[in-house]
């Protein structure tokens, strides 16, 4: 989907890691939230508290996953899931545009 009809975004970033990570909430009528962002080159932990899915759009990572012993690659064009309660990290190798679904 390349874009989102009937929606409210919060005007207000989210910013994290020093603004190396930012964000725009994006809220359906259904009170589902997604967010949209962009992550400059670096490492970083994220905590999630509901079930998340990370979308690349565009860039390249690594992401070590709950669990995991390794880190797997992931470009534009594929996802990642993440289950609430955990924590994961990334190194992102170029920037990266992303979209964020909870659940």
């Amino acid at each position: 989907m390349s874009q989102f009809d009937g929606v409210t975004v919060i005007r207000e970033a989210n910013f994290y890691f020093e603004g190396k990570v930012s964000s725009r909430t994006v809220v359906f009528a259904d009170g589902s939230k997604k967010t949209l962002g962009v992550m400059l080159p670096g490492e970083y932990t994220f905590n999630t508290s509901s079930h998340e899915t990370m979308e690349i759009l565009a860039g390249e990572l690594d992401v070590v996953l709950p669990g995991a012993d390794s880190a797997v690659p992931v470009i534009g064009g594929e996802t990642f899931e993440v289950a609430a309660d955990m924590s994961f990290t990334v190194t992102v190798k170029a920037v990266t545009d992303y979209c964020c679904s909870y659940s």
